[in-house]
């Protein structure tokens, strides 16, 4: 379980075709205070600490997590976000994520406005089914608020916080990201469903 708050960003160091699936090794910055198994979230991807090394952090991809998340995009050298699992004394300032990519979308504007960041991304009807305007959703692991939301694509305003500690500074429009609707959402849908 994570918060959607961004803990640190990290750079692709490797990523190795392993048959269907992918190796993928980062720099990360708080690697030293990890062991083998532990769960942390990149780019919103529950992914297991599989090897540590003196260069990095590795993370076995499989061919499920290649299909449904934007993970194999990633290029040697691209910024990634990261978040380690909640402690159950860590304060809950985000939301409820788990990790789990519900479908990809893609970023249709990232432009400056003042001092925020108006960020807006394409949702697939698998996902936009559980938005609701002020409600929650993970982009890329980044907890956020929806300002605007429209029949295929919703609007953020990012502050220059989360813009500056995030992988976002770093991207463009274009770019793939991962979504994962509210976990509350997804529970309500389905028991209104029955």
């Amino acid at each position: 379980m994570f918060t959607g708050l961004v803990e640190a960003t990290g750079k692709v160091i490797a990523r190795e075709p392993r048959g269907p699936q992918a190796r993928l090794s980062l720099a990360i910055p708080f690697s030293g205070e990890l062991a083998l198994g532990d769960s942390v979230a990149v780019n919103g991807c529950c992914l297991t600490v599989a090897a540590l090394t003196e260069e990095g952090v590795a993370f076995d991809l499989l061919l499920q997590t290649l299909q449904v998340t934007a993970l194999g995009t990633l290029q040697v050298g691209s910024l990634v976000n990261l978040e380690r699992a909640l402690l159950p004394t860590t304060r809950l300032g985000g939301h409820f994520v788990q990790g789990h990519v519900d479908d990809m979308g893609e970023i249709l504007d990232l432009s400056p406005l003042g001092q925020d960041y108006r960020l807006e991304v394409s949702l697939p009807a698998s996902v936009q089914q559980f938005c609701i305007p002020k409600g929650s959703i993970a982009i890329d692991g980044i907890s956020l608020t929806i300002a605007e939301l429209h029949e295929t694509s919703a609007v953020f305003w990012i502050t220059p916080h989360t813009y500056l500690h995030t992988h976002l500074s770093d991207k463009s429009v274009g770019h793939p990201i991962n979504l994962e609707a509210d976990l509350l959402a997804k529970y309500a849908a389905r028991f209104q469903n029955r």
